[in-house]
């Protein structure tokens, strides 16, 4: 039984990815003002940029870190103004992001 349930969470897992991936203009239009907001929180820095998609509650900020090697500093400081934003859906030790971005979001401007 176990065995059916991990293929059903696997199959649903990847019918949630396409659901996504067709609805993300949508999406996009959405979320426009908070995604402008959180690029112009993140910037440019590659390792901020990495950093946020580790934000998923499920990683510290210290896991986030040694993850990624940005400073301890910046992350903390980009945290803060992403929680005073109201960009993030939990709390700032474990950081998750309340909107979705896709994978390709800091490569392209919107």
């Amino acid at each position: 039984m176990s065995e059916d349930l991990t293929q059903l969470v696997e199959t649903v897992r990847k019918i949630h990815s396409l659901l996504e991936l067709l609805a993300e203009e949508k999406i996009a239009e959405r979320d426009a003002k908070q995604r402008a907001t959180l690029r112009q929180i993140v910037g440019t820095s590659p390792t901020r940029q990495k950093s946020v998609f580790l934000m998923d509650g499920a990683h510290t900020q210290k896991q986030i870190r040694t993850k990624t090697s940005v400073n301890q500093g910046h992350l903390s400081t980009m945290v803060g103004k992403m929680h005073k934003a109201n960009l993030l859906a939990s709390d700032t030790m474990t950081p998750k992001l309340a909107i979705s971005i896709p994978p390709n979001f800091f490569e392209t401007h919107e």
